[in-house]
């Protein structure tokens, strides 16, 4: 296992870590979610890594071990980590292994960033999980739809109004984050096509470039990426070859799936030969 930083364009680094099979058959990226660190993925790269897959984790920039200096100095946005730090990470691994095909798989926004990025057309195929348009409206369940209302409406721009960033840490939600990066996502949210109603991200075109094969896995109790969530941020991918798979907890023998629950070890036996399998096709 190796770690070092990636130069971004823009500007910074993003830190990642490699894990480097003896005789590799492909390389995967895996884009991580919204205040979600690549030690989250570990078990699952090392999965892959297992399967004589190269594996690429990072953090992206202003979380995790990319998080340098003060928050409040970070002006990187959401639309940024998917073109800047995905593109750079992207074009990384294809530079430095040329000869063995480029796989993702991304986790929520790291799904988006594979709709979206300038790089994608470097990958053979890719993976989108819990992947969805992230509109307020489209949540299943009121509790839980007026709790995220509450974060982004209310908290989100009076907490970076008043610390320069989003504290996500003594809130329980996740990692903290770059002001920009929260306030650019809670616009979205109140938009009825997420940030396919954004002129600035001109997402519809660039979703439209995509024309790899994509395996998209959604998990009936997300109550964020639900059916008609992932419908919006598909909808516009009009020349992907997209594989949908749905699962429900009680198809795997699993308690709970969730969000977030696909990566957790409890769902290595169910879930995780879904997606390796499909990669090692793909390679």
């Amino acid at each position: 296992m190796e770690q070092f930083d990636i130069p971004v364009a823009d500007a910074g680094v993003v830190a990642a870590t490699l894990w480097q099979a003896a005789q590799p058959r492909a390389v995967v990226l895996l884009h991580p979610a919204t205040a979600v660190t690549q030690r989250y993925y570990q078990a699952f790269a090392t999965y892959l890594h297992g399967l004589g897959l190269h594996v690429l984790t990072y953090d992206y920039r202003g979380t995790g071990r990319s998080r340098r200096g003060s928050l409040r100095d970070c002006a990187v946005s959401m639309a940024d980590w998917m073109e800047e730090d995905v593109g750079a990470v992207t074009r990384w691994a294809a530079a430095r292994f040329p000869a063995l095909a480029l796989l993702a798989v991304g986790h929520s926004v790291g799904g988006h960033a594979i709709a979206l990025s300038s790089a994608t057309p470097h990958l053979r195929a890719a993976v989108l999980v819990a992947a969805h348009a992230g509109v307020t409206r489209t949540i299943r369940g009121a509790v839980e739809r007026l709790r995220v209302w509450c974060v982004m409406r209310l908290l989100a721009p009076l907490l970076c109004r008043l610390f320069g960033y989003m504290p996500g840490r003594r809130l329980g939600l996740g990692e903290d984050l770059p002001g920009p990066v929260m306030l650019q996502w809670s616009r979205w949210t109140t938009l009825p096509q997420y940030f396919y109603d954004d002129p600035a991200m001109d997402a519809a075109r660039r979703a439209a470039r995509v024309r790899l094969p994509l395996l998209v896995l959604g998990f009936e109790d997300d109550p964020w990426a639900n059916r008609h969530a992932m419908d919006l941020l598909l909808r516009p991918l009009i020349h992907a070859q997209i594989e949908r798979r749905h699962v429900a907890p009680v198809e795997a023998g699993l308690p709970a799936i969730g969000h977030m629950g696909f990566f957790r070890q409890r769902s290595a036996s169910a879930l995780w030969p879904q997606v390796g399998n499909w990669l090692l096709a793909a390679a």
